[in-house]
């Protein structure tokens, strides 16, 4: 009933959220003389923040049309390279006006919520040098019944199979929650002695091993028993959606938990866009409010995924111990013995706490010394680590220096 409930809640704040983007455009007429007045800027204000804290957001633009290499703008189309129920491939093409041979990357976003356009500065950064696609999950409340369940293992499986469309000497970045299925697929891989292994995997803020370091998050997960999950926060899509009557841990609960662990940042976040409103101040307004419209665009989960993500991850830290079996695959991290591992971490991080990343490094008994390498970034927090100008400035040259200097392609140069 609960997902119904946020249905009806949202379809009875309609009438007031269409008169409140009424009062402000007649509040914006140029004839309005009101609209000059302190009074007629705060009832301006107002109706800008009414309409936008209950406005739904939809799956966001890339907006990635173009980026800069050797100092021209290039254009970039985003092309979906392979179409799979539950995630797309996606491949932001640049329009190359000779050939480049710089490194393929695989961007793994993660399937917690949000979508993967919340990686767009992560993608844009790493534009300029190299190949990038980006794993592009799907809303399940969009995704029929008739279709296949989907969970970690298919997760796995997806990534091997993108990996052997993408070919050897892949690089890969996985983002917080797909570091586990990214390590387990690269163990998997290598236990085969799979040429499409990647050669490089970068996590950044993951949660390799939640023993070390737990957050808040880690702690809720470990309070319950997966049958209390199963019970009270696993709920059907209700209908007009084409997922009616699917299992799914919706988006707005995780988007819940996510301001409720730093409730008054928020609440200080949007006094500072209701005083910018007032102000006048543009474009400081429309940044807060572009970071909320992609902060708040959430998605739901499958239920499977979460459930066994919760288990596997949280509660029986299956990875760690060595328990975790993938299909009829056991993960053996000592099989990684190729792939060069860069482990990030951010000093403020609240979702995964300092450790947890680092922990891979530990777990890969039978990879050299000089294939693993750690960063801690200080005084960023979780989003920081992927996004913004810390990201820019200081983590992603650790991480474009660590790719290029183990492809297999600049070793066969230097070789030579």
């Amino acid at each position: 009933m609960l997902y119904y409930m946020h249905e009806m809640q949202r379809l009875w704040m309609a009438p007031s959220r269409l008169m409140a983007q009424s009062a402000r455009i007649a509040m914006r007429n140029p004839l309005n003389p009101i609209a000059y007045t302190n009074a007629g800027r705060h009832m301006t204000s107002m109706a800008d923040m009414y309409e936008h804290l209950t406005r739904r957001f939809g799956k966001p633009e890339w907006g990635l049309d173009s980026t800069l290499i050797d100092g021209e703008e290039v254009d970039v189309e985003v092309d979906t390279v392979v179409h799979r129920t539950y995630c797309h491939l996606l491949h932001f093409k640049r329009a190359l006006k000779r050939e480049r041979q710089d490194p393929k990357l695989l961007v793994v976003a993660p399937l917690s919520g949000h979508y993967a356009t919340l990686l767009r500065g992560t993608v844009q950064e790493m534009l300029p040098d190299h190949e990038v696609y980006i794993t592009d999950w799907q809303d399940p409340r969009m995704i029929p019944m008739s279709e296949d369940k989907f969970n970690l293992n298919d997760y796995i499986d997806y990534l091997i199979d993108f990996l052997h469309v993408l070919g050897p000497n892949t690089h890969v970045i996985a983002v917080c929650q797909p570091a586990v299925p990214a390590l387990a697929a690269t163990a998997i891989m290598s236990g085969w002695g799979d040429l499409c292994a990647p050669a490089t995997l970068t996590m950044m803020g993951g949660p390799i091993d939640t023993r070390e370091s737990p957050t808040q998050v880690n702690k809720l997960a470990k309070e319950q028993p997966i049958e209390w999950f199963e019970r009270n926060v696993v709920v059907e899509v209700p209908p007009p959606y084409p997922g009616a009557f699917r299992k799914v841990y919706p988006g707005f609960i995780q988007l819940t938990n996510f301001i409720a662990m730093n409730l008054d940042r928020h609440m200080a976040s949007y006094n500072e866009l209701f005083d910018h409103l007032i102000r006048g101040d543009d474009d400081a307004a429309e940044r807060k409010i572009a970071f909320y419209e992609e902060y708040r665009a959430v998605m739901d989960l499958p239920a499977e995924y979460y459930l066994q993500t919760v288990k596997t991850v949280f509660q029986d830290h299956a990875l760690p111990k060595g328990e975790m079996v993938a299909r009829w695959h056991p993960v053996d991290l000592a099989k990684i013995d190729r792939t060069a591992l860069l482990c990030v971490e951010g000093e403020l991080d609240d979702i995964s706490g300092v450790g947890q990343t680092k922990a891979a490094l530990t777990l890969t008994p039978n990879l050299a010394d000089e294939k693993k390498h750690y960063h801690l970034q200080k005084d960023v927090g979780h989003y920081g680590i992927f996004n913004g100008s810390k990201w820019r400035g200081q983590i992603a040259p650790v991480v474009k220096k660590w790719i290029r200097s183990h492809d297999r392609s600049e070793i066969s140069k230097a070789a030579a």
